[in-house]
């Protein structure tokens, strides 16, 4: 259930210092957005540090904070020498789990709360994942055509990536 729901006299403004204090102790925290359709997750407080927020759709809770937090964690810790992930980069993360990245072209649509602390200049890239067998969403055949994941950007061009790395768990 939402914080919101489970705190029924508070309000907005409540929310967003819960939030500002797991920023405070962490440098991020990951907000989930339930949904009956297709669920998703963001990260917020990587804009604090100069960075795009991180986002994730059609996971459960805990696999989003596991592929947000490792990849956010190396964020706010500087880890990367060229930055965050670029648009059409293609990471391992743990798990193992292949994703690719996707600017996010509306953020402010998606990221309600990180736009609520940082304005509407937040940026933010999707993580989109391949099916156990290798298949991405844009693909007829993925995940047997079960499961949607929708893609809130467009992919990037060919040859714009920075290649293919794994990320370390942390």
């Amino acid at each position: 259930m939402c914080w919101m729901c489970d705190h029924p006299g508070s309000t907005v403004d409540d929310y967003l210092e819960v939030i500002r204090g797991k920023i405070r102790n962490r440098g991020w925290t990951v907000q989930y957005v339930e949904d009956d359709r297709v669920p998703y997750a963001y990260t917020v407080g990587l804009a604090g540090h100069g960075l795009p927020e991180l986002l994730i759709t059609g996971v459960s809770p805990r696999r989003a904070l596991g592929l947000l937090g490792g990849l956010a964690d190396s964020a706010a810790r500087a880890a990367w020498d060229v930055g965050a992930p670029k648009p059409g980069a293609r990471l391992t993360l743990p798990g193992p789990t292949l994703v690719e990245v996707v600017e996010v072209e509306f953020p402010d649509v998606h990221m309600n709360a990180a736009v609520a602390l940082y304005g509407g200049g937040v940026r933010g890239r999707q993580l989109v994942w391949a099916d156990r067998r290798g298949r991405w969403p844009w693909s007829a055949s993925f995940n047997n055509g079960r499961a949607t994941q929708p893609v809130l950007g467009a992919r990037a061009a060919p040859g714009r990536a920075d290649g293919r790395r794994r990320v370390p768990q942390t």
